[in-house]
């Protein structure tokens, strides 16, 4: 009997362990799933170096994927459909259109997986689907772009009349994503501040023209001296970008345009690609006088800057990005308070880039 008995308590212990250990043989490490807006840009290769560091430093396993153009939103959600059937502890997520992952975010909800947004996150996301985000400022950020730019144009703003108007383009991406509809808005409001504030001319004098999504209700729009006309090519493809900053730069002269600013890595590069191998830009007579403002790194951005073509640029710390974004939600999964981050964002110049506290953010 007292045998017998010996053998059922060491089956029920048994019993016990072995989903323990079945466990442990499956899933080994933490799994976090990082689902990005693509791989394709310089900017995201070193999301994935930080979101690498993270995983190493805090010992989980990590799949990080994106898809090929962020305009391919049904292949991002065929990505996050596939890290969930991993079942992974949490999820970093930065997603290319928040509709289309409504089921996914519900899903995770009621499972009570933590989901942290990053980058652009996952805007007007459902209540609590969203735990916390890992992200630029990004309005703040395009704002020191436009005072940046408003320091240097400021006399010819003030010179500018009805007969004789001048123009300020903002190159965006696309009209969808968080991080550039942000990027655009900041951008134009802070110049439109800076014009009714700090010059001889007022708001009245303002209009913003261009697509509709960046358009505010209260923006001005019946000015004549300053047009501030946000661009957006046709789709987020490499060509289209080129050909909507061909259509610009055609527009010079006869636009009086004093300002350029590129609102991400892609549009800096359409703008260059179209002025032939962007190694040229200050030698075409119609762009002598733009003020010309990037956002991101890269090496050809970079180049521009350096070479002062450009007058700067807005860096993030993509590096910075990755890493939070993993390490947010490994706190998360283990149960610990989490809260936004904002990553920072500095602008650089061909005098400062090369300062110990920049050149570690310019990525090639």
């Amino acid at each position: 009997m007292k045998k017998t008995l010996v053998v059922l308590l060491a089956l029920v212990v048994l019993a016990s362990l072995t989903p323990l250990f079945a466990q442990g043989t499956q899933e080994g490490k933490p799994y976090i799933a990082v689902v990005s807006k693509g791989e394709q840009h310089d900017f995201w290769q070193q999301v994935k170096l930080g979101a690498n560091a993270a995983a190493e430093e805090y010992g989980v396993d990590i799949t990080f994927e994106g898809p090929p153009s962020e305009s391919d939103v049904q292949i991002q959600v065929e990505m996050l459909n596939n890290a969930m059937a991993k079942n992974p502890v949490a999820i970093a997520l930065a997603a290319l259109n928040t509709s289309a992952v409504l089921d996914q975010l519900q899903q995770t909800k009621n499972q009570g997986i933590p989901v942290i947004g990053f980058d652009s996150g996952v805007p007007e996301a459902p209540e609590g689907s969203i735990w916390a985000n890992a992200s630029t400022n990004n309005y703040a950020a395009a704002g020191v772009a436009a005072e940046k730019m408003f320091e240097v144009i400021k006399p010819k703003i003030e010179a500018a009349t009805e007969a004789r108007p001048v123009k300020i383009v903002v190159m965006n991406q696309d009209a969808s994503g968080e991080s550039l509809l942000s990027r655009g808005k900041g951008f134009r409001d802070t110049m439109v501040k800076l014009i009714d504030e700090q010059s001889k001319l007022s708001k009245s004098d303002i209009s913003v023209i261009g697509n509709t999504a960046y358009i505010a209700a209260d923006s001005p729009t019946s000015g004549k001296k300053v047009f501030i006309e946000m661009v957006v090519p046709a789709s987020a493809a490499m060509t289209d970008a080129t050909n909507a900053a061909q259509a610009v730069l055609n527009k010079v002269s006869s636009d009086r345009v004093l300002g350029i600013f590129c609102s991400n890595e892609a549009t800096v590069k359409g703008l260059l690609a179209a002025t032939n191998d962007g190694a040229t830009l200050k030698s075409r007579s119609e762009l002598k006088d733009v003020v010309v403002i990037g956002y991101d790194a890269g090496a050809a951005q970079k180049n521009a800057v350096r070479n002062q073509y450009f007058l700067g640029s807005i860096t993030q710390d993509p590096y910075m990005i990755g890493y939070k974004a993993v390490e947010l939600a490994f706190k998360a999964y283990k149960g610990e308070s989490v809260a936004d981050v904002d990553t920072g964002a500095k602008f650089y110049t061909y005098q400062n880039m090369d300062d110990a506290d920049i050149k570690g953010l310019l990525y090639d």
